[in-house]
This record gives C-alpha cells, structure tokens and sequence, in this order.
C-alpha cells in the first residue's frame, strides 16, 4: 500500500523479524528488517534527522539529487548507495523525481524512532533554495549578505504564545509560506487533540495582516478544520471572547501588538480563549518542525465563515458589566487614540453605550495605517506617543487622555493636573483601577464573605498593588510575566474563589472573568469609570493617586531594556543571563542580600529565565530576556519617603545595572 507525505510518497516491499535482540559491534540491532519504495518529489526534501535504534542503507534506482550526512552534503544519482550508520544526522534533497530504495535494520522501525532536526543549510543555501523556487524573487535580489543571515539564518519559532518577527523574504521573517507553515503544524496538533476541531481568526491594521490571516484560514480549511474568520480587524481580546463563545478549539491573531510598522506576529489561543501554555507550544513547534515549508498548499484568499456583529454587540455587553458603570449620562471628558490600530470602533461603542458621550479623538490616529505614520513606535507604554496627544486635550479641556495600542490589549493613561497632563505609569493606573473595583465591592454587595475575592498581577508588578488588595481582605495571585499566565489562573481557580482584577506592569488589564487575556476596550472603559467618580468627589486621578501613596508609601518602579540585534543577539543574551548569579558584587554601597533564580525553580511557579535580586535598602531589580522582542529587560522597585527620595534609589539602581551587565 503508498502512503503519502508533504515529500512525495513511500511503499513497503518488506518486512522481517529475526527474533534476534543481541546487540551488534556498534550498538544497534538486527531482529527487525523493513526494506520501502520511496519516491521524493523534483523540489522536496524528507526532514534532516537521526535514529537511535536503526542505520539505513539507500539505493538510488532513478532520478538525482543531494543527500547530507552529519553536515557533509553530496550529489546521488541512479545506481548510488548510500549508508546511515546509527546516530547519523541525515537528510536527503530531490533535484528531479528521486527514487530510491531504502532498507532500515534495527530494533525500534517506527516513528518514535525519528529525531527531526535543522536542516544544516547555511543562510546563503536557503536563500539560493528560495531565488531557485522563485519565492519572493523581488525581495531577495536586493538583499545583501548581512540581510541573508538576518532573513535566513534560522527558522521563526514559537515564543511568548506565538511568533513576531520583521516582515519579509526568509524562513526567519512573516511571510505566507513561514504562516503557512505554522497554519500547518497548528492544524496538525489541533487533528490530534480534537475529533472535529474548529479555529477563529482575527486580525489587526498592520501591512499583511490580512493576508496572513487568509492564508492561514486557507491551509486550515484544505486541512479539515472549521474555519470562522473577522470580516474586519478587531481587538485580540475580542478574538479570546470569541473563542469560547464560538465554542472554537482554538484561536489566532494576526498582530505585532504594540512594535513597529516592519513587524508581524501570529498568536495561539486554546479552546478557553487564553494564550497557549508553554506545554501546548512545544507540541505545536514540534509540529511545525515536522512540516517542509515549501510543501504547504495555501491561498492566498478565499471565502471563509465571518463572525456575526451579534458577537461584537455580546462583547460590549460582558466589558460593561465588568467595569461597575452606572447608569446615566457621565461629564468626564475624554481624549481617545486608538493609535491607528483596531480600537476605535468598540472603545467608543463600550463608552457611548455607558453614557459617556463626551469623547474626542486624535484626527491622526483615527484611520487604520499600516505605517503609524505619527506613532512610529505604537506603544501606549510610550510617554512620546501620548504627548502627541496633548495638544488636542488643550483643545477640548479633557479630563483624561486614553490610548490603545495597534491591537488593543493595552492602554496608557494621561489625566489633567492644573493646566498640563501628567502621564500616569501603568502600575499607578493598575493600582487605580485596583482600589476602586475594592470599595465598590464593599459599597455594592456588603463585603465579600460568600466568596474569596482574587486579584492577580505579575511578579514584576508593582508590590503596591498587593498591599492594597491585601487591605481589602483579597487574595494575591503573583505569576510570571506574561498575561497568558493570569489567563490560566483565572481558568484554574477553586471552588469559592473569583477573579476581581488582574493587572501587569506593561499596560493589561482585565476585570472581566469571560476574558483570559489583558483587553484594552475592558480597561479603557474602567478608568473612564474610575475618573468620573473621582471627579465627582471634586479631584483628579493623579490627586487620588497621590492620596494611595500618602497611605501606601511611594512605590516607584522603573525599567530599562538593553537591546541585542543581529542572529547572534540571543547568545549574548544567554551569556550574560548564564554569568548574573550570586553573590552579585558591591556597587556603590549596594549590597545584593538575595538573589531568586527563577528558571531553578520558585514557589511553585513554572521554571522562567528571569533572576530577582534584593538590596539592603529593601529595594529589589529583576532581569529577564523578552519573549517577543532581541532585549534585556530590567525591572526596579524603590520605595521611598516620596518621589524625591524614590527616584534617587532609581538612579543608583540603574547605575548598578548598567555596571553589572557590562562587567
């Protein structure tokens, strides 16, 4: 009988058992015999890979090619032999039609006994291997041979829930065939663990993004698998609702997020609308491992099942009732960006449908624009791209200016103080957001003793935070970075427990338990929420948030990154991550008097390549490398008498650093 593959197709001639199990002079056995037909299509190639408990011996019966053991790379035509000898790195390539006559002696003849490796191709054979398939010609006759190793260098893996990279020709940059390759070993893991499995994709304003998403829709619908598609593009959280509510199997995004114009990404959510765990991301990338990107059949558009706006109209309706509005029409005057980004349509439509009607919005940043013409780098965690706003506030005298990023998951906040704005942090506006949910709670419902109330935030966030949830009797639930991770919380909590607010230092947020990632449209609607009710009570939110720190003690938290480019980047990276342990030197007058290496394992939480380190003086930094970006990021906690005090800690902190990782 054939069976077939991405590479062409294989039979079985035969199949012996010696009963023999003794083992040979180089480790193998010989009580198991199977001798195959294999036909390897003009242009394909079988997987490089190596076997433990078998050698293989190939005979070329027609057609040409190239073979490539442990790196060493020769032409094979008819009437060749070839030998694999145990734990041989091996792979071979088709010029024309290749057939070949294979005969497999071991113990162990199945698919558990396949390594899939790398191909060995160095950056200029992939890339001649594309200029000769003809596969974005344009864009590689103009590449350099620095451009070459950037774009060639590897292959796109999953990191932080998904892939980001520049945008471009390569098997190292977004483009159809690497999102049809991931589409495919998405749609491989998803036949595996569902009977009928079904996915939802959506996708934001960003160059491409909508034909990355067709493409993906294509290979999982030639795959089998029910496809539902966004007619437009929509916020992720929409796409994480969407999923549950469409009792999918799973969910993608098409979204670089918050990154510059030359960036795409592809991001995975599970059948609960929460990022894809570490465990689940493995499979998938050794599912993608297993797939030849030039093999993947793919269009590049087509006519896929859409989401009804009833779905939008139900979305609205949880992100209301998880931001305690009250009915009525609201003063507070509001200044709204969307950032050129998927926002503008559904933060309105949340704001107007709860009587905030007063609401103005930057002219520049109203219409999608793949260039982010204004906002070059579209991150609301940027003071830049919210001073571009100021101006326009002056105009109409806002009470708060609210940004979103691209893809609206996350938010920055400007509130008026005096006759200029002052940028609120993203830990001071978590910790607004925080305290307020907590006297609403008691003012509304009488306390909470039916249940236990649950806040959660990230271990980087703001210590803050978790003395005022502890003042209202919640409990504090610290993960690691990543909202993926409050998502899994929030899906894992007992019986008697809810979820009230979740927050990270990097603008998420989310008060609402049928989402399980950070929402923008949730979060922009809870502090307009939250700064109409301190205007009622005659202040401003920077007023109130010096009132939480008159209570709490000045917490300032800073953080700095140190950018690695290049394909050796993450080496460095790693380098230095491997030199930071304890004991740390003396800097200063600085003591590290504790250090936590979190990838060694720590209060029960998932192994991270993250180390926290504790001063004398009760401050404490934490570096870890990005998971979607080339950086070192580094994170300070300082708390102080007041700001003055606060940020001299800052600076002698950052200074440490900065000696630290360029000892």
């Amino acid at each position: 009988m054939t069976e077939k593959r991405v590479w062409g197709e294989y039979e079985v001639l035969d199949y012996r058992s010696s009963g023999y199990d003794g083992k040979n002079g180089d480790g193998s056995t010989d009580n198991q015999t199977l001798t195959k037909h294999l036909l390897i299509k003009a242009g394909k190639h079988i997987s490089y890979q190596r076997h433990q408990h078998r050698t293989e011996t190939w005979v070329v019966s027609e057609g040409t090619g190239e073979v490539i053991l442990d790196g060493e790379k020769r032409a094979i035509h008819r009437g060749d032999t070839v030998v694999v000898p145990l734990g041989t790195k091996h792979g071979i390539k088709a010029d024309t039609d290749l057939h070949i006559i294979e005969v497999q002696v071991g113990d162990e003849l199945t698919e558990e006994d396949i390594e899939r490796l790398d191909w060995d191709w160095t950056a200029k054979d992939r890339y001649d291997h594309w200029m000769k398939l003809g596969l974005m010609v344009d864009e590689l006759e103009g590449m350099s041979d620095i451009d070459i190793v950037d774009a060639f260098g590897s292959d796109l893996h999953f990191e932080t829930g998904g892939m980001r990279a520049v945008m471009g020709a390569g098997s190292n940059r977004m483009n159809a065939y690497t999102v049809a390759k991931a589409s495919m070993g998405v749609a491989n893991y998803l036949i595996k663990q569902y009977e009928k499995p079904s996915i939802v994709i959506a996708y934001d304003t960003r160059y491409h993004s909508k034909e990355f998403a067709d493409v993906a829709a294509s290979v999982f619908e030639k795959n089998g698998i029910g496809v539902h598609v966004f007619s437009e593009p929509v916020p992720t959280p929409l796409l994480s609702y969407a999923v549950w509510s469409l009792d999918c199997s799973a969910g993608i995004v098409i979204t670089a997020s918050h990154n510059s114009k030359e960036y795409n990404g592809y991001k995975v959510y599970d059948e609960n609308g929460c990022q894809i765990t570490d465990k689940a991301a493995h499979k998938i990338q050794k599912e993608i491992d297993a797939v030849d990107l030039y093999s993947v059949e793919f269009d590049m558009a087509g006519e896929f099942g859409a989401v009804s706006e009833e779905l939008y109209k139900d979305y609205i309706e949880s992100v209301q009732a998880a931001s305690y509005v009250e009915e009525g029409e609201h003063d507070l005057r509001i200044l709204y960006s969307s950032l050129n980004g998927t926002g503008l349509k559904f933060v309105q439509n949340a704001l107007r449908d709860s009587g905030f009607n007063n609401i103005s919005i930057v002219p520049e940043h109203k219409r999608p624009d793949g260039d982010f013409t204004t906002c070059p780098y579209p991150n609301p965690e940027s003071s830049e791209v919210l001073e571009y706003c100021v101006p326009y506030a002056k105009e109409v005298d806002a009470d708060i200016i609210i940004a979103t990023d691209p893809d609206c998951d996350r938010i920055g906040v400007m509130c008026k103080d005096g006759d200029d704005y002052v940028r609120l942090n993203p830990n001071e506006v978590g910790v607004l957001m925080l305290d307020f949910i907590c006297q609403r709670m008691e003012s509304n419902i009488g306390g909470h003793n039916s249940y236990t109330p649950v806040f959660m935030k990230t271990i980087i966030t703001t210590s803050m935070a978790e003395k005022v949830a502890e003042w209202y009797g919640l409990k504090t639930i610290n993960t690691l970075t990543g909202f993926k991770y409050i998502g899994e919380q929030i899906e894992g909590l007992k019986t008697g427990e809810e979820f009230v607010f979740g927050m990270e230092e990097s603008c998420g947020y989310l008060s609402n338990s049928q989402i399980r990632d950070k929402d923008g449209v949730n979060a922009a609607l809870l502090i307009s929420v939250v700064a109409q009710e301190c205007k009622g009570h005659g202040i401003t939110l920077c007023e109130r948030m010096q009132e939480l720190y008159l209570e709490c003690g000045y917490y300032l938290n800073d953080q700095k990154s140190y950018k690695f480019g290049g394909v050796d980047g993450p080496d460095k990276m790693k380098s230095i991550m491997d030199r930071i342990h304890m004991p740390l030197p003396e800097f200063d007058g600085l003591t590290v008097v504790e250090g936590i290496d979190y990838s060694e394992g720590y209060r029960k939480l998932p192994l991270t390549n993250m180390r926290e380190y504790k001063l004398s003086d009760g401050s404490r930094f934490l570096i870890r490398p990005s998971g979607t970006e080339p950086k070192l990021k580094c994170y300070i906690e300082v708390v102080g008498r007041d700001a003055v005090s606060a940020k001299e800690g800052t600076e002698r902190i950052n200074a440490y650093i900065d000696k630290l990782l360029t000892l």
